[in-house]
């Protein structure tokens, strides 16, 4: 066992691209498509998912605008991380097209429990998003910060002591 999920075993460690997990598979307990990190997130897109990744329960993980999560990540349970947005397409009583933009989150980085990471964001490697915060779009966090808060508000060097 290898502690991240208990009773799973190593599959829910391992990336994406791992050949066990058939990506058009679907957990029928569920209804949601089966995923190496836990059977109750759901990950959509081609998000690209570094080593020793840890993905809590009831997560949203959406790859489908771009999505690169570091390795050595940590996102607690029920964390949403969006790469797209239907608001203007809503608005516009759907002559918009879906907005998609790039969200990348660097290694080593801890997403607290409930947190939101709107399209665009980039947060640097070491960094906290401390639970319940949501990252508005586009929000750019150097290395070593704590985003906290509603809206979050990026801390730098905030984290830093955490390393010491």
């Amino acid at each position: 066992m290898d502690g991240l999920c208990p009773g799973r075993g190593a599959a829910y460690s391992r990336r994406m691209d791992n050949p066990k997990v058939d990506p058009n598979a679907f957990d029928e307990r569920h209804g949601l498509p089966t995923n190496p990190y836990n059977p109750h997130a759901w990950i959509v897109g081609e998000p690209t998912i570094g080593d020793d990744v840890w993905i809590g329960a009831f997560c949203v993980v959406d790859g489908s605008g771009g999505l690169d999560i570091g390795r050595g990540c940590d996102i607690s349970s029920g964390v949403q991380i969006y790469t797209h947005s239907t608001v203007e397409r809503c608005l516009s009583e759907r002559s918009r097209p879906l907005a998609r933009a790039e969200t990348r989150i660097g290694e080593f980085v801890h997403v607290g429990a409930n947190a939101v990471i709107l399209m665009g964001a980039d947060i640097g490697h070491h960094s906290v998003v401390g639970a319940g915060a949501v990252v508005k779009e586009n929000t750019t966090a150097p290395p070593y910060s704590l985003i906290v808060g509603v809206p979050a508000r990026v801390i730098e060097n905030g984290a830093r002591r955490l390393t010491d």
